[in-house]
């Protein structure tokens, strides 16, 4: 729409005054209406009024209808315009000349009334849409832009005080005077504080993965120690139900101090995991077993088993986001970060789950680089 009117401008191209006239007769109503009777005045024109949009005769001397479409369509600032074609040349090879110019329509002389006004009003309304969405595009890339710049001042303000609270139980500890299990408690907040810096940072990458911007920073990580330390800090949720831990290494139990190097990053890899066990601990029956187990190779699988089944209404979204079942408090998006976080190892993570034998196992495949194959 002009900034006079709210009534959609409409400019009219045609050496034949007859021609404009019918024209203008047809459209009267309803539209600012703009004539131009050469293609040379019709560039101008749309350059100066910016029409929201064009009937063209193709068939003009000096500058036919094709050329000015193609220089209309050139120019940065007419390009958007919907350019219909009026004219007589009703061959197939034409209209199709026309339409791959960047024409939106193409009607046949004689015109009738009903059908410009149709053809008219279809193209506006069209040429509205995709503005509108359009406007909603770059609605969201903002949106996008402030979700990521509230993110940063969330951590930033989030790790100042959560620095300080980390920093406290080493030096309470060195005063002296307590009991152990004073200590151990300090010890548990130390470690507790230390995980959620590392949930804080780990925040972003996530929301970065979901948008394929993420840099991977890939290294040798021990993966039988990084699955040891889940374990003790499992342990309590563990102990509450009797379920045990195992853990195999390369198809043997582990005998506590060897040695499995995976090319992972370490701390999406420690998420990874935690993720994946903490599930299978909540999941399997009272009194059971969670076994771990690691196979070295090209990709590296970690294959997680619980004795629990997967409930059939979420079986083919596992992984994906927020799906949840039977779990007070769960948020659904455990599985779905270990998806996420495999995929942008150039992996995977599958889920099996069988009534019958009542297991369930998440395998998780991460591709080996040949340094990370030679090292294992």
């Amino acid at each position: 729409m002009n900034a006079a009117s709210d009534r959609p401008s409409v400019l009219i191209v045609d050496d034949v005054p007859a021609n404009i006239r019918v024209i203008v007769e047809y459209l009267r109503d309803g539209h600012d209406l703009h004539v131009a009777t050469s293609g040379a005045d019709a560039l101008d024109l749309a350059a100066r009024l910016g029409p929201d949009i064009i009937l063209l005769d193709v068939v003009m001397p000096d500058m036919d209808g094709y050329a000015v479409c193609r220089r209309l369509k050139a120019d940065p600032g007419t390009r958007g315009i919907p350019v219909i074609f009026v004219t007589a040349c009703h061959a197939p090879e034409d209209e199709a000349r026309g339409l791959s110019l960047g024409a939106v329509d193409y009607i046949v002389k004689p015109v009738s009334r009903a059908v410009v006004r149709a053809r008219v009003k279809n193209h506006l309304e069209l040429r509205a849409a995709r503005e509108s969405l359009a406007r909603q595009n770059e609605a969201l890339k903002e949106a996008v832009v402030l979700r990521e710049d509230v993110d940063k001042i969330m951590r930033h303000d989030l790790k100042a005080p959560l620095t300080a609270i980390i920093g406290l139980p080493p030096l309470i500890v060195e005063e002296g005077g307590l009991s152990d299990g004073q200590a151990m408690l300090l010890k548990l907040i130390e470690e507790n504080g230390f995980k959620m810096l590392s949930m804080i940072n780990l925040s972003l990458d996530l929301f970065k993965m979901e948008r394929g911007t993420y840099q991977l920073r890939a290294e040798p990580v021990d993966a039988a120690a990084v699955i040891r330390r889940l374990f003790v800090e499992l342990g309590t949720l563990a102990g509450y139900k009797k379920i045990t831990f195992a853990l195999r290494l390369d198809g043997h139990d582990d005998d506590g101090a060897a040695a499995v190097t995976v090319w992972a990053e370490r701390l999406l890899f420690y998420t990874m995991l935690a993720n994946c066990l903490k599930n299978a601990v909540e999941a399997s029956p009272e009194a059971r077993a969670v076994t771990v187990e690691v196979r070295p190779g090209d990709p590296a699988l970690v294959v997680i088993t619980n004795n629990g089944v997967v409930p059939p209404e979420i079986r083919s979204r596992f992984f994906t986001k927020y799906a949840t079942a039977g779990k007070t408090g769960g948020t659904g998006l455990g599985a779905y970060s270990t998806r996420l976080i495999a995929e942008n190892h150039g992996g995977f993570a599958r889920m099996e789950t069988s009534d019958e034998t009542g297991v369930t196992s998440i395998t998780l495949a991460l591709p080996q680089p040949e340094a990370g194959r030679a090292d294992t």
